[in-house]
């Protein structure tokens, strides 16, 4: 990796982690309490069942802006499963879920 693709990739995380750690921050139209609470769904080895704050939280998301996020190293680099992360939306029954 060459150094330009370290600093933009590390520059990206300081600017999520510092927008998940601010309760007034948002991403997506997710408040940062929404996204912690979705967390330990999206986390292996063992993700749990989406809260009702979890759920609650999605149904505000801007889904097209989450599916940007879908490939990101950023994601992976803070435990989150991609994967488990697109499944969200089915099983919060949401009427519209992503199609990243």
């Amino acid at each position: 990796m060459d150094m330009v693709s370290f600093t933009n990739k590390l520059f990206a995380l300081v600017v999520l982690m510092t927008a998940i750690s601010t309760d007034a921050q948002t991403i997506c139209n997710m408040p940062a309490a929404g996204l912690m609470a979705c967390k330990p769904s999206v986390t292996p080895p063992n993700p749990t069942q989406p809260t009702a704050k979890c759920c609650s939280a999605l149904t505000h998301a801007d889904m097209r802006c989450l599916c940007s996020y879908k490939n990101s190293n950023v994601v992976r680099s803070l435990g989150i499963d991609p994967n488990l992360a697109m499944k969200l939306p089915g099983k919060c029954k949401l009427p519209h879920p992503a199609h990243c």
